[in-house]
């Protein structure tokens, strides 16, 4: 369990808060690209971590990102007008360029000292993946000296060989990520119910075989492996014979995170958690194959809610969702599934929200599966507990460290995890080198 006052600090993330500090320290996506299409087109309204901002993209196709409040009066530039790599309020006319410098305050006199000392607070952004990322931390007005986007695998390939999509998480962004790191709960959570003798789960990225292993044997074995922007888990379940059916998650901070199911030639998951405020947040969700494009049905799946790739609506939000009570089916609960709840995504949603928006860690009660959950915790607690001290957080400036793949495999019994994660990538902790990703682009196969 965690105090009251660590809980409390790993779930603020404000402005002012010290896990809102230590999460400004990295790049935090705003928007999918495609949310912003057009050149001059309208603007986007952008909340994290507590705080309302704008989003555009100007005359040169490149996002500008500010603070929502027009600081004549406060009228919201949502409503502003994009025009000629600037925004301007539509009040009183008054116009910020994207370094958030007046251009225009047209009822100013052209004298007035407000022409150097007024600013619209603005951030840097980049778009990768097709994802546009932002920096809110310090330094920003020096975007040369930021340290790079972190070179998270899925951005590296293709457009052809990825999907990337985005959902509202209806509860804290820390709950979230732990239940993604939480690999035990799929003996249950994802299942189907305890009296059907089959396995099989057609939303789940795994076979009936993988999957019977899963059910068999609630008890994984957990093993940490630490690297320079995280950790890697593993879980050992029995499989047949003497052997051991190993899944494997990673953990990068601030909150990336990819599944565990994964075999050699399949496709590869992905999440990357973002505070809206503390009662909410957003889950940008990808999928990629590091060896082909994906196809044309596996697109129509993801787009129609596929495994850990929620089903949503135009705004994003989840049609199985708390005012629909996750379109429970208690009838299906009692004869098929073991939820109720059709859906992985859908299924990992409703157990999380159900903690409550914010959940009292006081009161839990771990267990050796919850390995995973307690070394999150401690990363980002001494993070930013280290933050407050001075010392700033070294993975922010690692960007390439961020090249990780997680996923499946089957190893010997007694094989320890570091020999069983060199036999799947080839790399100890699952990171891939340079030279690999500079490869991608060219569909070369998995390393092994």
């Amino acid at each position: 369990m965690l105090s009251a006052a660590d809980n409390e600090m790993l779930t603020r993330t404000g402005p002012q808060t010290p896990m809102g500090q230590y999460m400004r320290h990295f790049w935090q996506p705003i928007a999918l690209s495609r949310e912003l299409p057009e050149a001059d087109g309208a603007p986007l309204r952008v909340n994290i971590m507590g705080e309302e901002l704008v989003a555009f993209r100007n005359a040169k196709g490149v996002v500008g990102l500010a603070d929502s409040k027009c600081p004549h009066r406060g009228a919201s530039l949502y409503f502003g007008r994009n025009e000629d790599c600037a925004i301007r309020c539509v009040f009183h006319g008054w116009k910020f360029d994207m370094e958030g410098k007046p251009v225009e305050l047209p009822n100013v006199p052209d004298d007035s000292g407000y022409y150097k000392s007024i600013r619209l607070r603005t951030y840097p952004t980049r778009e990768f993946g097709e994802i546009v990322w932002a920096w809110l931390g310090p330094d920003g007005s020096e975007p040369d000296k930021l340290p790079g986007v972190p070179q998270l695998e899925f951005g590296l390939v293709p457009a052809s060989h990825r999907y990337v999509t985005k959902k509202l998480q209806e509860c804290n962004w820390a709950q979230s990520i732990e239940g993604a790191l939480d690999t035990a709960h799929f003996s249950f959570l994802h299942m189907p119910a305890p009296h059907m003798p089959s396995n099989e789960n057609p939303d789940a990225p795994a076979d009936e075989k993988r999957l019977r292993w899963i059910r068999d044997d609630p008890r994984p074995q957990f093993s940490v492996l630490e690297h320079d922007v995280g950790f890697v888990v593993g879980g050992a379940r029995r499989a047949d014979g003497e052997d051991r059916y190993w899944r494997t998650t990673q953990f990068a901070l601030p909150a990336h995170s990819t599944t565990p199911s994964t075999l050699p030639g399949e496709n590869h998951f992905g999440y990357t958690w973002v505070p809206i405020d503390d009662h909410n947040c957003w889950i940008y969700t990808y999928a990629w194959n590091p060896v082909r494009p994906l196809t044309d049905d596996e697109r129509a799946k993801f787009k129609a809610g596929h495994g850990v790739i929620a089903e949503v609506d135009d705004k994003f939000m989840p049609l199985s969702n708390r005012a629909n009570e996750y379109r429970i089916d208690r009838a299906l609960q009692k004869h098929s599934t073991f939820t109720g709840v059709r859906g992985v995504a859908e299924q990992d949603a409703m157990i999380q929200d159900s903690q409550g928006r914010i959940v009292d860690r006081t009161i839990e009660h771990l267990t050796a599966s919850d390995a995973a959950i307690v070394r999150f915790r401690r990363l980002v607690l001494e993070g930013a507990k280290a933050l407050v001290t001075g010392t700033r957080p070294e993975a922010a400036l690692r960007h390439e460290s961020y090249r990780l793949r997680s996923g499946s495999w089957i190893g010997h019994e007694g094989v320890p995890f570091e020999q069983v994660m060199l036999e799947r990538f080839g790399n100890r902790v699952g990171r891939i080198g340079p030279v690999e990703a500079e490869q991608l682009s060219d569909g070369v196969a998995e390393p092994k």
